[in-house]
């Protein structure tokens, strides 16, 4: 395996022990299967179980939540690992872990700490995050989604796009402006009347990822449903940042499968009465595409 820049000899021996681990399952899940289920537009159903039976799912938050633990750097191997397989799929752990594990840890109560995480570390349940919508993008500032207080409840309306494991969601973390403008995140249960999601197909690219639009229709949540401490922008925000972190890393397992599928092509593939990559213009290109 590809190692552009000799970075292994600087992670501890249980950051790459986690990082083969999630290569192995990567080559005999993922791999086998990613081509045709490219074609379908589908992330299988099973798979949720099949990561939290790996515990790639919020890896990097406290065992006694049901995270493993780790270390960040584990936890973006973990990601890089993931989308030298596939995008979506690195996703998909993405937006569970970072962008829906992370705001309950970080902004939630102690029971929805108790009730969500371990269910969601363990797959038996899936969460998606509702922040971006039609026109604002991930810009909270422009956020249409309005949250109001009723009789001691909430009641939400809006719209949200683009959320990834919106079909597959048990849960949905929300983000709206309550009556003073601020923004509050509230955990949405995908079965509460008034909630739609519906799937968004003929994509062209992160075509494993379950991808929807949002529809919020006069939602009412009690209280408890709300982050107690996912006030304001920072909130939202942070979330974003983490799931950056990992975006960033799996980025770098993207580019190098990339590489190493052009290589073996071009070893592969005779022109001329040669290989590609005996080519003059092959040999001089092929040292700079690492960097």
């Amino acid at each position: 395996m590809t190692d552009f820049f000799l970075l292994d000899d600087m992670f501890t021996p249980e950051e790459r022990e986690v990082r083969d681990m999630t290569r192995r399952f990567v080559e005999e899940h993922i791999i086998p299967v990613a081509g045709d289920l490219w074609e379908e537009g589908r992330f299988p159903e099973e798979w949720p179980r099949l990561f939290g039976e790996q515990g790639l799912l919020g890896a990097n938050l406290p065992e006694e939540y049901g995270g493993a633990g780790i270390s960040n750097v584990a936890y973006g191997l973990i990601m890089q690992e993931l989308e030298a397989g596939d995008s979506g799929v690195r996703s998909f752990a993405s937006v569970q872990g970072a962008l829906v594990m992370y705001p309950i840890f970080r902004y939630g109560s102690e029971d929805q700490k108790k009730h969500w995480l371990p269910r969601l570390a363990k797959g038996e349940a899936v969460g998606c995050f509702g922040l971006t919508e039609t026109s604002a993008g991930s810009d909270p500032a422009a956020m249409g989604t309005r949250a109001r207080r009723e009789n001691g409840r909430w009641v939400l309306n809006g719209t949200k796009m683009w959320i990834t494991n919106g079909n597959m969601a048990d849960v949905a973390v929300i983000w709206a402006r309550d009556e003073d403008g601020d923004y509050r995140g509230f955990l949405v249960e995908t079965d509460t009347p008034g909630f739609q999601a519906v799937e968004i197909t003929h994509k062209m690219s992160m075509r494993l990822s379950n991808t929807s639009q949002l529809f919020l229709d006069n939602v009412v949540v009690s209280d408890d449903h709300r982050l107690p401490d996912g006030v304001g922008l920072r909130a939202p925000l942070s979330c974003l940042t983490q799931a950056r972190y990992g975006i960033a890393w799996g980025a770098i397992g993207a580019a190098r499968a990339s590489y190493e599928e052009a290589l073996d092509y071009a070893q592969q593939r005779v022109a001329f009465g040669q290989p590609l990559a005996a080519h003059q213009l092959m040999r001089e290109g092929r040292p700079d595409l690492p960097t």
